[in-house]
């Protein structure tokens, strides 16, 4: 597993501290464009990092709901905006304790299998959060949001969720990690949007039904009042571990000139999905 952490070379491009300045469809645009320049060799491994306030980021399934209009609509007034992503997955919240971290890998000759991708983000947390004596399992966990074979939890709790992106033979493995505040008042606000979304309907696919109580932050978890800042720190000396040079950088020239199209695209999708 600690194979694919370990890079000749780490870019960090953090944009943590960006807060309202930087949208979340941004993110995801940003994300398609450094797996073009990395799968094409433009870039080296890049690890992102991304804070966004009060914005629910919704999966395809989510746009399939009966009454997305009125779930939407209840997003907005507890002060969400929501948009909608180009990744797997369903609804996850993220604010200013949720710290995201997008590492992009180049697929090399016989590309990476996907649970290999899932397994290094799962070391790297494990890494990170060495010193403190909890397991940190990966498994699904029933009654949380956004469910899947990879949540990350200690004690029966999830505080993280992982996904995958692939473009271009660059891979993004992306995963959200409340970091502070309360992981069960986040699981509320989206329990309230499936009853709203749903309200009762018959669907196609089945949406989960949320136990708050299921979730928590690290904060919570660890007994320890982590700042986004921390576990920035944390991540850095991992990187700084696993590779022969670790850089903070930006864009480069490719990516600055592919950026316009990959952002269109989810912007237009978002703009379809303000038409339901």
């Amino acid at each position: 597993m600690e194979g694919l952490l370990r890079q000749p070379e780490w870019r960090i491009i953090d944009q943590s501290t960006a807060g309202t300045h930087f949208q979340a469809l941004q993110s995801f645009g940003v994300d398609d464009t450094l797996c073009a320049s990395v799968g094409s060799g433009q870039a080296p491994a890049t690890a992102r990092t991304w804070v966004h306030h009060n914005t629910i980021v919704l999966g395809i399934q989510d746009t399939k709901l009966p009454f997305l209009k009125e779930g939407r609509q209840f997003l907005r007034e507890q002060g969400y905006q929501s948009i909608v992503r180009n990744s797997g997955g369903l609804a996850v919240v993220l604010d200013e304790g949720v710290l995201n971290i997008s590492l992009i890998l180049p697929e090399k000759e016989k590309g990476i299998d996907i649970n290999r991708g899932y397994d290094t983000m799962w070391q790297l947390v494990q890494n990170m959060f060495s010193d403190y004596n909890h397991t940190i399992e990966a498994r699904e966990i029933a009654g949380s949001y956004c469910p899947g074979s990879y949540d990350l939890s200690i004690g029966g709790k999830k505080f993280a969720g992982i996904s995958q992106r692939r473009l271009k033979k660059g891979v993004a493995v992306q995963i959200y990690l409340c970091v502070n505040g309360s992981g069960s008042e986040r699981a509320q606000v989206i329990q309230k949007f499936y009853e709203i979304a749903k309200d009762g309907q018959p669907t196609k696919f089945t949406y989960p039904e949320i136990v708050p109580e299921v979730m928590a932050s690290l904060s919570e978890l660890l007994e320890t009042p982590f700042t986004i800042s921390d576990v920035m720190l944390r991540l850095l000396n991992q990187l700084k571990n696993n590779s022969d040079h670790l850089y903070a950088g930006q864009l480069n020239e490719f990516e600055l000139e592919v950026l316009p199209s990959y952002y269109k695209r989810i912007v237009e999708r978002n703009e379809k999905l303000n038409e339901i």
